[in-house]
This record gives C-alpha cells, sequence and structure tokens, in this order.
C-alpha cells in the first residue's frame, strides 16, 4: 500500500507541474491513505461514523460532473464500496445522525444536485434515497446553481436544517436555511430563513456548521470567511468576517476538527497555495468571534475544493481521528490527525 500511494503522489504533482495548478512543497503532509479515482471530478467529502463498529466507517464524496456524476462511500482504505449514479454535478455533500423518519432514528447524507436545482438526501450507510426523489431549493429566486451545503443538528431541539449555498445570490440573502421534516416516511424540507453577506467578488461553497458552539461559517472565496449563528431564531447578524488575508487567492473547503466541547481548529483550504490555514476554533480569549490564524500547514491534496474532520478513535492509523481532503486527480486523500497535529503545534507554539 505505501508503494502505491508513493507513486500517486508522484504522478500527481507531475501533473500538477505541468497543467499549471499550484505545486505540492517539498514539506508538504503525505497521505496515508489515497482513494481509488472516481470517473470524472471529486469536490467534497463527508466521514460517516459507523458507531457500532469504527472500522467499517465511510467517507462519502461527490463526483460532480453533469448528468453523469455520483454520489460515492469509501472504506478506511480509499476503496470505492457504494455509488449513486448517475446524478447531475452533485457538489457539495454533508451527513446528520438521529434523523427521525417514520419513527427511526436513521443517518443521512445530503447532497446539492447542482443541475436539477435541488438537494438530494439518502440514508447512510445504504445510500437509498429517502427524499421522494429530490427537493427543490431556491424556488422563489431566478439565481439557483445550488453548490454548498452544511447541516445543523440543534442539540437542544434535535432538528435538523441543511444550510445551501449557490453559484450567485443576492448579498444578505445568499445562503437559505431549510428545516429537514418527516412527511409520511419521506424527507421534505421547509425554509426558515435567508441570510448571508456576500461581497460579490466570486461565490460562496464552501459551508460548516460547529453544532455544539452553534455557528456557521462560510466562505466567501477571495474576500475571507463570514460567521454566523445557526439557530435561525437567534436572527442574522454576521458575528465576525475574518481570514481576508491570509490566503494566496481562493478560500475553499472548510473543516472542524474538536479537541473538546468547546475547544479545536478550523482548518480552511488555501486552494492555490495547497495549504490549510488554521484557527482556533473557540476564538481568542474572551472574544469568540476573533479568530487569528495561527499555523498554515502544507499538504500533498493539489488545489482542494471540499475538506472534512473528525475526532474519533478509528483504529489503525487513525487513533487520533482522521482529516479528509479533496485533491485534484479524481480521488480524495486520507491524513492521519497526530502528523496534522503535531505541524500546528510547531508553528503555534
Amino acid at each position: 500500500m505505501k508503494k502505491i500511494i508513493i507513486l500517486s503522489i508522484v504522478a500527481l504533482a507531475t501533473v500538477s507541474c505541468g497543467s499549471q495548478l499550484a505545486p505540492v512543497a517539498k514539506n508538504a503532509l503525505k497521505p496515508t491513505v489515497i482513494t481509488e479515482p472516481t470517473p470524472h471530478d471529486t469536490d467534497d467529502p463527508a466521514i460517516w461514523i459507523n458507531r457500532k463498529n469504527p472500522a467499517q466507517s465511510l467517507i462519502i464524496g461527490t463526483d460532480k460532473e453533469e448528468k453523469t456524476g455520483g454520489l460515492y462511500a469509501y472504506d478506511l482504505q480509499g476503496k470505492i464500496v457504494n455509488k449513486v449514479y448517475p446524478m447531475d454535478r452533485p457538489n457539495n455533500v454533508d451527513l446528520a445522525y438521529d434523523f427521525d423518519l417514520n419513527g427511526t432514528k436513521i443517518d443521512i447524507a445530503v447532497v446539492t444536485e447542482r443541475k436539477q436545482n435541488r438537494i438530494r438526501i439518502f440514508s447512510l450507510p445504504d445510500l437509498k434515497p429517502v427524499d421522494n426523489g429530490g427537493i427543490m431549493v431556491f424556488e422563489d429566486s431566478e439565481q439557483k446553481d445550488p453548490m454548498g451545503i452544511a447541516l445543523y443538528t440543534n442539540p437542544t431541539s434535535g432538528k435538523i436544517h441543511a444550510i445551501v449555498g449557490r453559484k450567485e445570490g443576492p448579498s444578505g440573502e445568499y445562503l437559505h436555511q431549510y428545516e429537514l421534516l418527516d412527511r409520511n416516511g419521506f424527507v421534505e424540507a421547509k425554509l426558515v430563513r435567508k441570510f448571508g453577506a456576500y461581497s460579490g467578488k466570486k461565490e460562496i461553497e464552501a459551508i460548516m456548521v460547529d453544532n455544539e458552539l452553534g455557528y456557521i461559517y462560510y466562505a466567501d472565496e477571495t474576500a475571507g470567511v463570514r460567521k454566523y449563528y445557526a439557530d435561525p431564531e437567534k436572527g442574522n447578524e454576521e458575528l465576525t468576517f475574518f481570514g481576508q488575508n491570509d490566503f494566496k487567492r481562493d478560500h475553499e473547503g472548510i473543516a472542524l476538527y474538536k479537541t473538546s466541547e468547546t475547544a479545536g481548529y478550523i482548518l480552511i483550504s488555501d486552494q492555490q497555495a495547497n495549504n490549510f490555514v488554521v484557527y482556533k476554533r473557540e476564538g481568542e480569549s474572551n472574544k469568540p468571534h476573533e479568530h487569528r490564524m495561527i499555523a498554515k500547514v502544507p499538504f500533498s491534496s493539489i488545489e482542494c475544493d471540499g475538506a472534512d474532520a473528525v475526532n474519533f478513535n478509528f483504529g489503525g492509523p487513525f487513533t487520533h481521528g482522521i482529516f479528509v481532503a479533496m485533491s485534484n486527480g479524481k480521488v480524495f486523500h486520507y491524513y492521519d490527525w497526530k502528523n496534522i497535529q503535531a505541524e500546528i503545534d510547531k508553528q503555534a507554539h
């Protein structure tokens, strides 16, 4: 397996240099696993924990081709073990646990199907549709093209919401938030708010939710990262706008690694530099909305769009958790969190 991984990294780095993509730094962290390639173009991953058998956990990822794209499930060794195919440019994916469907708790993966202007919802781990064919989004807007998605589980009520972004939209209402509901054994969605400032510079795709602290983060590409309350009842005030000067160009995938209920790291893809820029989840002392860069970690993933992280003992090489990043070359990279933590510690102290 190690020989395969090394050859894959060399091959991808060669492609990168030859096609003017961002080169991989010599000191970049190396992935523990590189997945099997998809047919077209990977974009965004989500990590599903099998709580009964952690070794059987899955990485769910999108292959975003029009008409012939798909949603793929990989095992922890990077092998494709299931897929939903074809889909019409599935863009981003997120997941949630314990959705109450027809009296039974199920885990779900929610995907934006961009060219159909809808989201699709599948049960986990079997990837069976539970949405009665799909749920239309941005129905009252001329600007649709759903791209980004993140799921919010309210820790008090247990309600699950989908926050959906799109290719273009008006500042103040760029994002739409939907409550997911059980209707006769299928998942439906109710629009509960429109929010989200937008610079107008490029687009908003990467969205991340911190369930425990109750925040939404999203990347206003080439401008910065914006933060809002996840609970719509707390209003649409922008809490902070950070990272404006920490990136080469595009702010892309956002991952959250929790070290406790209230502490941890926010990692954001610096796409054209092949770095992830790291911030404290909890902010600075007595300033929870002040997020200063504490590290800039070079990765071997090339021009990463989407990423996810989980602090969980999966066994094997991932006893301290796993970090998954999309990489040019139709693949996802799995990183051992211990190596990332060592690099953060080296830079932060």
